[in-house]
């Protein structure tokens, strides 16, 4: 005689069904010895709401010809949240995010200002979600699982970048010259590259400012580009590296 689902919240209230055969009549519902809920009952099922609990359990339906045989439901602690790397993406979606905390192992749904996805469990303190499109700044981030609910959360969506202009535009090969970038949407850089070699160092100053630092490079005019949770951009104008 099967429940489904057969794991739900410590605290109690998970909607069951169990399945089998003369359940007609069912005058109670009993898990682990505490009672539970009925909320509907036919000659093959019966629904119920569970009892706050905790651990294993054995659940047993009692009718008027008897009780049935017992079936196991587990009791799940709720999810506890400790990161979410990273913590901004693009508005066009599309990025793997990592959350790490406790009881996760049976997550089901991570929501996005109510845009549900369905997370990947890598273990009982990891999960990694695909971001979906959307055109706000900044939502409510929801983890479900069997145990609960943890939405003590925000998740930023990000514009794309754009680079407007850097100085100096001229620097030599053995690197070290301090570019000053100006844009918009810079706030969270992830990376600076100047002909495809990440920057030394670089620091977001602001939303409109980045300053980096560059690598050593061969003669030549190089592409400078800036990397962003929203995106990745090019400048207008190549940077030189001169002796």
């Amino acid at each position: 005689m099967p429940i489904s689902p057969s794991q739900g919240s410590t605290g109690g209230g998970t909607p069951v069904t169990i399945t089998g055969t003369n359940l007609a009549g069912a005058t109670a519902v009993r898990f682990g010895g505490k009672s539970a809920t009925i909320t509907g009952n036919t000659p093959t099922s019966v629904s119920a709401l569970s009892p706050a609990g905790a651990g294993a359990v054995d659940t047993s339906v009692i009718t008027p010809g008897g009780t049935s045989e017992p079936v196991q439901f587990f009791y799940v602690q709720p999810p506890v949240v400790l990161s979410v790397s990273p913590a901004s993406g693009a508005v066009a979606g599309g990025d793997t995010i990592t959350i790490t905390g406790r009881n996760l192992a049976t997550a089901n749904s991570v929501e996005f200002g109510g845009t549900p996805v369905v997370p990947t469990v890598v273990s009982d303190t990891e999960i990694t979600v695909v971001t979906p499109a959307t055109a706000e700044d900044e939502v409510a981030l929801v983890v479900h699982t069997r145990g609960g609910i943890f939405d003590d959360l925000a998740f930023a969506f990000v514009d794309p970048p754009t680079m407007t202009a850097f100085t100096p535009v001229t620097g030599t090969t053995a690197g070290g010259t301090l570019v000053n970038i100006t844009g918009t949407n810079l706030a969270t850089a992830t990376d600076v590259t100047f002909g495809g070699v990440s920057a030394t160092s670089f620091a977001a100053l602001s939303d409109t400012q980045v300053a980096a630092i560059t690598p050593p490079h061969g003669l030549g005019a190089v592409a400078v580009a800036i990397t962003t949770t929203g995106g990745s951009d090019a400048a207008p104008l190549t940077y030189l590296y001169v002796l």
